[in-house]
């Protein structure tokens, strides 16, 4: 079973990614216009087509993929998964766009960022201009009186869309709200190289704006408080800003700033040993995310200078 119900006409799909458990999900909103929220990567695109066969829905009745943003672990397996589902279009911000359609630079750039992890979640295959709809915000009717919501929320990249279900009233950011450990109960930045802290901020605050009854991580599932969440996630935001400021301004090097961060900020120090032996997130979060505040730092000290 890839499938899990976690609320009215709405299921989780676990993508088990290269044989990874509980790193990578995607949604799917059933009722008479049901939609995907999320490809996934290439390499688990059949496991997502098999959570849609686990609910009986026919293939030839999705409408719209929902891509929160092109990253290869969002939507690196729409152009695959589109041929399976004849029908469907992709919903991505204009500045995805052209990656999706000829994702050569996408591939590269992410290999360039992700190193090993890249073969892991597969290259991504291009979509066809004609099955995609580029949006910045909009209504989309769900059927059985639903709507899906999509919001404009940039920072982890400059193309990340999130979106509010009505059915319950819970958003799914993307990575606009980070990263969300369930065995942990705990959410850690993701802020790979090009982040900007102030749109991130400016996001959370239309994030809690929306009185999200639930956040939907794709990394990963369901948690509850979204509110308190993401007020807490602003909160860690700036103090990774704050002490990599310091660490760059006293010429520390990125593993002496992570070792502060994890110091610093209760959530690194209760999950440092788990993520430190983790195939995945010892490459991304203690190496990717902890480099997008470096350099969003240098490029903010560079800026300042007259």
């Amino acid at each position: 079973m890839y499938t899990k119900q976690i609320g009215k006409n709405l299921y989780q799909v676990e993508l088990d990614t290269g044989g990874f458990k509980q790193l990578i999900c995607s949604y799917i909103i059933a009722g008479s216009k049901p939609m995907l929220i999320e490809s996934g990567p290439t390499n688990s695109v059949h496991n997502l087509l098999g959570g849609i066969h686990e609910l009986g829905i026919a293939p030839k009745d999705i409408e719209y993929i929902a891509v929160t943003h092109i990253h290869l672990d969002h939507g690196g397996g729409a152009g695959t998964l589109l041929k399976s589902l004849p029908n469907a279009k992709v919903l991505v911000h204009p500045r995805g766009a052209a990656h999706l359609i000829d994702p050569e630079r996408l591939w590269s750039s992410s290999q360039a960022v992700l190193g090993y992890v890249s073969k892991v979640f597969g290259k991504p295959e291009p979509v066809p201009k004609n099955r995609i709809i580029p949006i910045t915000e909009g209504i989309f009717d769900l059927g059985n009186d639903g709507k899906l919501v999509a919001l404009e929320t940039l920072g982890h990249a400059s193309h990340n869309i999130s979106f509010q279900e009505s059915f319950n009233g819970g958003v799914f950011p993307g990575d606009a709200a980070g990263t969300y450990l369930p065995e942990c109960n705990v959410v850690v930045p993701t802020t790979p190289p090009p982040f900007y802290l102030e749109s991130a901020l400016v996001s959370l605050d239309k994030l809690i704006a929306l009185n999200p009854t639930e956040l939907y991580f794709s990394h990963f599932g369901r948690a509850d408080n979204a509110i308190n969440r993401l007020k807490a996630y602003k909160t860690q935001l700036q103090l990774w800003a704050d002490v990599t400021e310091a660490g760059v301004k006293a010429n520390l090097s990125l593993e002496e700033i992570r070792n502060i961060i994890i110091k610093t900020d209760p959530a690194m120090t209760k999950i440092a040993n788990y993520i430190q032996n983790h195939p995945i997130y010892k490459k991304t979060m203690l190496e990717n995310c902890i480099q997008g505040f470096i350099e969003y730092t240098k490029n903010k000290q560079t800026k300042a200078q007259p």
